[in-house]
Order: structure tokens, then C-alpha cells, then sequence
């Protein structure tokens, strides 16, 4: 597996799915190694990414290749020794968004690289069907949304994780669990809706959680009382899963594939981005406690599901 995302002790939280991803597929069975493509932020790490997968690949030991986004797609694609399925996650596909919600100029070309890159592989994974209709021309698309580890992410005791995090038994807290800094994930949004609610509801906190490791998100998720998601676009957002996991309540954006998910499920809205329609929808769901009991809407997304459905793509490149 090539990606320049993964959990390490200076950045515990990035990646974090794709490592549950590979545990998972071990368990099943499934010799992987991990090449990780260092200094992600760097232009230079993907063609030292090629030469490192080359490397990896000359023995002669591994069936397959799976990269995880677009130019890691690509560093990848730069041999021919293995079959290559590459997992397109969002933006890679879809273009980046600015904080004023349009597609930046520059991510478009990315984009089209992508698309492009769908016609040379032997199998697209991606996280929803409007990904999916972007690849016209792949020999194979697989739609299978990131899984959720449902040992971690469940329903604790409420007043037992405020405790932990130092948290006030009393007060009503919002969460917004991405980085604020993103245009995309529409920080300024979730603010204001936050500070309307506050001046309705007093006591009312947004608590912002974007560098925590994996093992406390649960924690803020059995803390708060409602998660806010107001991003401007997505794959299969793995935070609004997770808290439908934990039975946290949610508001979100209709990005994704977010609205299929939480069709009928209790605790969950999606709204248009009005930060009048928001403040009123956060404010019916105070009065749940925390709990919305959405966990049934998540049960086919086990780790163990998801892997089977993976190893079914691997499967169906190698046959081929």
C-alpha cells in the first residue's frame, strides 16, 4: 500500500483510517506492507515515491499495489510490474473547494489528472457514487465508503468522558472535528452558527478537535451534545459516520454521500447552509442529551465488512 498519509508519533492523527484499513485486511488473511511517501507537503515526495515503489516492487515479491489518492495514484502508476487499484478519497476527484464554496483553479487540473488516471489503473475504489460518475472509462469502479471501527467509536457514559477530558458536567458543547484552517470543511460557518446558538442557549460551547489522536476522538464525541459538519464537499466523510457510531447528533451539508447515509436516521439533519435553519436545527437537537441512537445506520461499516469488500476489488484485478 503507497500513501503519503499515516499515523506516526508527530502526527497521530493523520491517516488514521488507512491504517484501520490495513490492520483490517491482515486480519483477513492479506500480506501488506505500508510505503509511506515521505514529506507529503513537498512536490519532491512523489518522485521519490516512485523510485522508492520501484524499488519495493524489483524483487519480484508483491502481487498488487493499492494507492491511496490521486498522485500517489500516479507515483505509483510509473511501473508496470504490478496490477495497480488506486482509492480516489474526495478532492482528488472532485477539486479542492476555496472558503467561498467554488472549485479552486488550480485543484481543477488535479482533478482531470485524476480522471485521467482512472483510464490507466485496474481498479478505482471510491467513497460515493458521484465519484464513481467521474470516472468514466475505468476498467473497474468499486464504491466502498472508509469503515468504522466500532470498538472504538461507540457509546460511552456521557458524564464519564467530560470527566476525562476535563469538561463541565453542565454545559452544552458543539463539535467541530476537522482542521478550521481547510476552506473546505466551512469552519467560519460552524462558528457562526455556534455563536447564534449561544446567544439562545446559554452555556453553549463549540469545542474545535483536529489534532487528537484516534483513540481520544471518541471521547469528544460521547462529550458533546451535537456535531457540527458544514463542509462544502466530500467523499463519504468519515467523522459524520464515527459520530453516528458514537450516537452523537448531528447537522450537516448534504456533500457526499452524507444524505444517504443518514436517510431516516433518528438525531440526524441535513440542511442547506443558513445559519438560521442550523441555529434551529442544533437547538431541536439539545434536547436529545447527546444520544440520537443513529449507530443501526452505520452497522454494514464494520472494519471487517469494509476489508472483505476490498480484498473482493483485489480479487477481481488479479482474476482479470
Amino acid at each position: 500500500m503507497t500513501t503519503v498519509m499515516y499515523p506516526s508519533a508527530a502526527r497521530p492523527a493523520s491517516g488514521t483510517f488507512i491504517r484501520t484499513q490495513v490492520e483490517s485486511l491482515r486480519e483477513l488473511g492479506v500480506e501488506m506492507d505500508v510505503l509511506e511517501f515521505r514529506g507529503a507537503s513537498s512536490k519532491l515526495a512523489y518522485p521519490a515515491g516512485v523510485r522508492a515503489t520501484r524499488r519495493r516492487l524489483a524483487g519480484g515479491a508483491y502481487d498488487l499495489v493499492h494507492a491511496h489518492y490521486g498522485f500517489v495514484g500516479w507515483a505509483s502508476r510509473l511501473q508496470r510490474r504490478c496490477p495497480l487499484v488506486v482509492s480516489f478519497h474526495g478532492s482528488d476527484l472532485l477539486g479542492r473547494m476555496t472558503a467561498e464554496g467554488r472549485i479552486a483553479a488550480p485543484s481543477r487540473l488535479e482533478a482531470a489528472s485524476s480522471r485521467l488516471l482512472g483510464r490507466l489503473v485496474d481498479a478505482a475504489i471510491v467513497q460515493s457514487d458521484q465519484m464513481a460518475a467521474r470516472l468514466a472509462g475505468c476498467r473497474r469502479v468499486f464504491v466502498i465508503p472508509h469503515e468504522v471501527d466500532h470498538e472504538r467509536f461507540r457509546p460511552v457514559d456521557r458524564a464519564e468522558a467530560r470527566r476525562e477530558l476535563g469538561l463541565a458536567p453542565g454545559r452544552r458543547y458543539l463539535l467541530f472535528a476537522a482542521n478550521p484552517r481547510i476552506p473546505t470543511k466551512g469552519f467560519p460557518f460552524a462558528r457562526a452558527v455556534a455563536d447564534a446558538v449561544a446567544r439562545e442557549e446559554p452555556g453553549t460551547e463549540l469545542l474545535v478537535v483536529w489534532r487528537e489522536p484516534q483513540e481520544r476522538l471518541p471521547l469528544y464525541m460521547n462529550a458533546a451534545d451535537v456535531l457540527l459538519f458544514p463542509s462544502f464537499q466530500e467523499g463519504s466523510p468519515n467523522i459524520v459516520k464515527q459520530a453516528m457510531a458514537c450516537d452523537l447528533p448531528l447537522v450537516a451539508t448534504d456533500v457526499g454521500d452524507v444524505a444517504a447515509r443518514t436517510a431516516g436516521a433518528p438525531g440526524c439533519l441535513v440542511l442547506p447552509r443558513d445559519v438560521a435553519a442550523w441555529t434551529g436545527g442544533v437547538r431541536s437537537l439539545l434536547g436529545l442529551g447527546g444520544s440520537s441512537g443513529a449507530r443501526p445506520w452505520v452497522a454494514d461499516l464494520t472494519t471487517g465488512a469494509v476489508a472483505r469488500r476490498v480484498l473482493g476489488a483485489y480479487e477481481a484485478v488479479l482474476a482479470g
